[in-house]
């Protein structure tokens, strides 16, 4: 994996700083972990949903660097889901419309806030499955676009 990072050019590892930052933005701010006037939090975050965040956001970002100057790239839907996952890992429990919906408010605090730590630890596990199965791709079998 280690030789499949060095081998990155430039525009690999800037896509993968914009993916990271992006990523930190967009569940960042409906999770109320970057303060905004946008949105705001009913149940104070947990103290491991910023490295959760944080964490994913860089696995994220790295994932969208494997993406970059590939010729074919199947998308691998693990990182979309491990994404997905750490947004509900880290958000509100009573803050999310679908949580609500779905299990009531009582609900929400009683079944989907006990089970947010799960999602954390399922969400990084599967973006770094997927991070770790793109690179490895990528050194058993580099291919690169090339300008005509």
């Amino acid at each position: 994996m280690l030789a499949a990072l060095q081998a990155w050019t430039r525009r690999q590892w800037w896509s993968a700083l914009a993916g990271s930052v992006a990523i930190l933005l967009v569940i960042g701010i409906p999770t109320d972990l970057i303060d905004t006037p946008l949105f705001s939090r009913s149940i104070a975050a947990p103290w491991w949903a910023v490295p959760v965040w944080v964490v994913s956001a860089i696995l994220s970002g790295l994932l969208v660097g494997t993406y970059v100057d590939q010729a074919t790239a199947p998308v691998d839907r693990r990182g979309g889901l491990g994404a997905l996952l750490g947004f509900f890992a880290v958000g509100c429990p009573v803050c999310n419309k679908i949580v609500l919906i779905a299990l009531g408010s009582s609900g929400a605090v009683s079944i989907f806030q006990p089970l947010q730590p799960v999602l954390a630890v399922a969400s990084l596990t599967l973006l770094s499955w997927a991070l770790k199965s793109r690179l490895m791709s990528t050194v058993a079998c580099p291919v690169r676009r090339t300008v005509d």
